[in-house]
């Protein structure tokens, strides 16, 4: 299939979840989890693949990897996610922050060597992370249902959304996948999801030592963790989500 064939799939495929997502908003508020029990298998699936496989390779990874080896890959992701932060931005006319943001990315990409080296960090220019899914958010859409994706973990119908957006919009990777590059661009992905194993292995191990209920604790933390993001950090707008409403009030 043609990449612009599977581009406008993916595109009517964010359309529907992203109807899924209004429409799911209000009747979801009670009940954040309606599908516990399929999550709570896949949850399992992934506990077991992960710690047969993406665990270990990770922490050799770790083990093996200079810490700057690790950290100029880790900025060479967060540059690349830059671009998405940046459109998310806009669409939310964060104008202030898109231009900051922007700005990070140039500099990071020309004096940080492809972003390899964050000399933005070092002139205090902070790191900021925007998606679709936030931006659904900010403009009013509720998280929907909480969901369990295979391999890729928590996530909500409205955050499914996001991903499907940012991916087929402003994400590199599938450009250079686009490109006809299909070899670079599984090489680029498959080092993207070890960096982002690498840098959850403290914490996963936190939650296995510390809860008794590892799947709730990620579900709770997961929603709590999106709730900010949308909020900016805001916690006077916090109330809203305590009482029920998982939309940010403006």
């Amino acid at each position: 299939m043609k990449s612009t064939q599977m581009q406008k799939i993916l595109a009517q495929l964010a359309m529907a979840l992203a109807t899924m997502a209004l429409l799911s908003s209000c009747a979801s508020q009670a009940n954040k989890d309606p599908l516990e029990s399929i999550n709570r298998g896949i949850y399992k699936f992934n506990d077991v693949a992960d710690k047969a496989v993406f665990k270990p390779v990770a922490t050799v990874y770790k083990t093996v990897a200079p810490t700057p080896v690790r950290k100029g890959f880790n900025n060479f992701f967060n540059n690349l996610g830059s671009l998405t932060t940046v459109f998310n931005d806009l669409l939310q006319f964060k104008f202030n922050h898109a231009f900051t943001d922007a700005g990070r990315f140039v500099i990071n990409s020309t004096f940080g060597l492809a972003g390899f080296i964050d000399v933005a960090a070092m002139d205090n220019i902070q790191y900021r992370k925007e998606d679709f899914g936030q931006t659904l958010g900010y403009w009013g859409a509720g998280s929907g249902p909480y969901l369990v994706l295979p391999i890729l973990g928590p996530s909500s119908v409205r955050d499914v959304t996001g991903r499907v957006f940012d991916t087929i919009t402003t994400d590199p990777i599938t450009y250079v996948h686009n490109r006809g590059q299909i070899e670079l661009s599984n090489q680029l992905r498959l080092a993207q999801f070890l960096d982002a194993r690498t840098e959850l292995l403290t914490a996963n191990d936190l939650i296995d030592e510390a809860s008794l209920d590892p799947y709730a604790f990620t579900r709770d933390a997961f929603l709590q963790r999106r709730q900010t993001q949308i909020l900016d950090g805001d916690t006077s707008k916090q109330k809203n989500f305590d009482e029920g409403d998982d939309t940010p009030a403006k």
